[in-house]
């Protein structure tokens, strides 16, 4: 590029180029830095290494000697079988993520079986870390999620099987069985480890608990229904 006119009549070029050379040396240099002072246990779908004395630290887990892995590293049985129900809110998550299969690490993905009871449900809740992607394999759900503030819309539909649905990073959604007989679903989420927060459990039942003042005034509640709500929900 040259620039021209009565101010400028010179080839940019090698200031250009010097230019570029200096930003490449100041990624390297924000690079080194972030991977100094960044903590070592990361659990998104980043992959960074920090070499042990035999092994390498990757999301939050030590990777495998690439010479030493099976094919059990890759492999998960048993997602046919139903799971039991018998619980407050008659359903049951088994998923098959990072901690039960080692070789999904690094890789951004896992899966889920949910099992629903008559009535069932699988209750408000988020994935911090991962978009899910469910379809219906019997059975009829509600399903819906709720997208984020000011305006806290209800995008909401009924699935039956072979039905697909979405639930985007991050949002508060749920599942119900609305059928009349049990129903199974699976899902796939986009994260080896997409971490789940039910939001019940963890606003009525954390550990401590939450000042029932303070969640009186957010949920404009009397507080001893909050006192009642962090009974039932306790640990």
């Amino acid at each position: 590029m040259v620039l021209q006119g009565p101010l400028f009549d010179y080839n940019t070029k090698p200031y250009l180029n010097k230019l570029f050379s200096l930003s490449k040396s100041c990624l390297c240099i924000l690079i080194s830095y972030l991977l100094e002072h960044l903590p070592k246990e990361i659990t998104s779908n980043t992959s960074w290494n920090y070499p042990t004395a035999d092994r390498v630290f990757v999301n939050g887990k030590f990777c495998k000697d690439p010479k030493l892995a099976t094919a059990d590293d890759f492999s998960f049985s048993g997602l046919h079988n139903a799971r039991p129900v018998n619980n407050a809110v008659r359903s049951n998550v088994t998923a098959v993520n990072v901690n039960k299969l080692p070789g999904l690490n690094t890789l951004g993905i896992s899966l889920v079986r949910i099992d629903y009871g008559i009535g069932g449900q699988n209750p408000p809740h988020t994935h911090p870390r991962a978009t899910e992607i469910l379809v219906v394999g019997e059975g009829t759900l509600l399903v819906g999620f709720v997208t984020s503030n000011p305006d806290n819309r209800l995008i909401s539909k009924t699935l039956n099987a072979g039905d697909v649905f979405v639930f985007p990073e991050g949002l508060i959604h749920f599942q119900a069985n609305i059928g009349h007989s049990p129903a199974v679903a699976f899902a796939a989420l986009s994260s080896q480890n997409p971490g789940v927060i039910t939001i019940a459990n963890t606003v009525f039942g954390s550990n401590p608990a939450i000042n029932p003042n303070i969640l009186a005034r957010a949920f404009q509640l009397d507080p001893r229904i909050v006192v009642d709500l962090q009974g039932k929900f306790k640990k």
